[in-house]
C-alpha cells in the first residue's frame, strides 16, 4: 500500500502546515473541474480520491497519536495491541501477537523500501524485540519515532527498551567499580535486559 505522505510528496516529519499546503497544492492541479475532456476529468477525479483519502489519513494518524488513541501500546514492557489501527499493518499485528514472528516478518519484507512507513520501522522493532534482537530493535524505533515524532505507541517502545537496558548496564557493571563483578552478576544483568523478550513472548537467556 502506497503512504500517504508518499502520495501528498512530504516527508513524513512535515509539519501540519507543509502538509495542508502540498494538499491545497495538489488539490489546485488536479480538481476535476480544469478538465473539460471526458478521460482526462475521470483522470483527475481518481487522483483527487487519492489525494483526499491520503490526506484524511495523514489527520487521523496524526490527532490518534496526539490524543494517545494508537492501536497499541506497551504496559510494563509487555506489547498490547487491537485490530482497530493501520488496516495495511493489521495482518502483522496479529500475528505479532500470536508469535507468528516468520509470517509477520515476510509480509513486513515484502514492503519496498519507498512505501516503508512509520509504522512498518516500528513492527520491525517489535519483530526484532520478540527476536531477542534488542540493538536492532531499538534503531527501528527511533526510525519510527523521527518519522512520526507525535507518536506515543513507538515513543513508549522506544523509551521502555532504553530503559531495560540502562537497567542492564548498570546491574552488570554499576558495582563492578567498588565490589568487582563476579560471573553471576554480569548474568543477572543480561537477564534483566532479556525480560524484554520474556514480556513479548520470548525466552530467557540462559547463562548461569
Amino acid at each position: 500500500m502506497e503512504s500517504p505522505y508518499k502520495i501528498l510528496g512530504v516527508s513524513p516529519e512535515a509539519d501540519d502546515e507543509e502538509i495542508k499546503k502540498a494538499y491545497r497544492e495538489l488539490a489546485r492541479k488536479y480538481h476535476p473541474d480544469k478538465f473539460t475532456d471526458n478521460d482526462m476529468r475521470e483522470l483527475a477525479e481518481e487522483k483527487m480520491k487519492k489525494i483526499n483519502a491520503a490526506y484524511d489519513e495523514i489527520q487521523k494518524m496524526r490527532a490518534d497519536a496526539k490524543q494517545g488513541s494508537s492501536s497499541g501500546s506497551f504496559d510494563n514492557g509487555g506489547y498490547h495491541t487491537n485490530e482497530d489501527g493501520d488496516t495495511a499493518y493489521a495482518s502483522v499485528r496479529m500475528n505479532l501477537n500470536a508469535g507468528r514472528l516468520d509470517d509477520a516478518e515476510q509480509a513486513l519484507r515484502a514492503v519496498c523500501d519507498a512505501d516503508r512507513s512509520s509504522e512498518w520501522y516500528y513492527l520491525m522493532g517489535v519483530l526484532m524485540m520478540q527476536r531477542g534482537r534488542y540493538a536492532d530493535a531499538m534503531k527501528f524505533y527511533d526510525t519510527a519515532c523521527r518519522m512520526d515524532p507525535y507518536n506515543r505507541e513507538y515513543s513508549s517502545a522506544r523509551d521502555w527498551l532504553r530503559t531495560q537496558n540502562n537497567a542492564a548496564y548498570r546491574s552488570a557493571y554499576g558495582d563492578a567499580q567498588s565490589s568487582g563483578c563476579s560471573g553471576c552478576d554480569f548474568c543477572t544483568g543480561l537477564m534483566v535486559a532479556d525480560c524484554c523478550c520474556e514480556c513479548m513472548g520470548g525466552d530467557l537467556i540462559r547463562c548461569c
